[in-house]
């Protein structure tokens, strides 16, 4: 588990006066600002920073200290914003930190199917972004159907076989699915 933890990054200006949009990676976007001074990458600055509203979805209007117009609002573009872990709360049961689950093992019916390599939001709900071996990449929606379990301590999500559409593996690997998937139905 890394040190810091991502929650924003500057995507543009708003307005003249130096405020900022901020897409947040935190459950509540107008808290971005509860956690005290955010900090860049590298940890050697940091960013007070104010929300001043909620814009749209998962970006708020902020004020950072020392951002003054919109030319320095602009030169902000990009930046990212992280925290240090030890200043958030301990997720919960059934919670998790984006940070945690990336590099996790992705495993099906006790095949290893690949490594988490993201964890992505297009606005339909969170995606796991699985790389297999291969070098493919497959998404899996991240919920309890599709993945019921998360064992951050053995290091590994499990993913249910109707939502994996990655790489299939290997002929072998497809005909113990079918037959698993048949004795499944079977018992039903």
């Amino acid at each position: 588990m890394s040190g810091t933890l991502l929650l924003g990054v500057v995507i543009g200006a708003q307005g003249v006066r130096g405020e900022v949009k901020v897409k947040t990676f935190t459950a509540d976007p107008e808290s971005l600002g509860d956690y005290g001074p955010l900090q860049d990458a590298g940890a050697t600055k940091t960013y007070p920073l104010k929300v001043l509203r909620l814009s749209k979805g998962d970006v708020v209007i902020a004020r950072i200290k020392g951002v003054e117009d919109r030319n320095a609002a602009e030169a902000m573009k990009g930046t990212e914003l992280y925290i240090q872990r030890s200043a958030l709360p301990q997720a919960g049961d059934g919670e998790f930190y984006f940070a945690d689950l990336v590099g996790l093992t992705a495993v099906m019916s006790g095949r290893v199917l690949g490594r988490v390599t993201a964890v992505h939001n297009y606005g339909a709900g969170d995606m796991l972004e699985v790389k297999t071996d291969s070098g493919r990449s497959a998404m899996v929606p991240f919920t309890d159907d599709a993945v019921p379990e998360v064992d951050l301590a053995a290091g590994r999500v499990t993913v249910e076989p109707a939502f994996w559409l990655g790489d299939p593996g290997t002929e072998e690997d497809r005909k113990a699915e079918a037959a698993e998937r048949a004795a499944e139905q079977a018992g039903e």
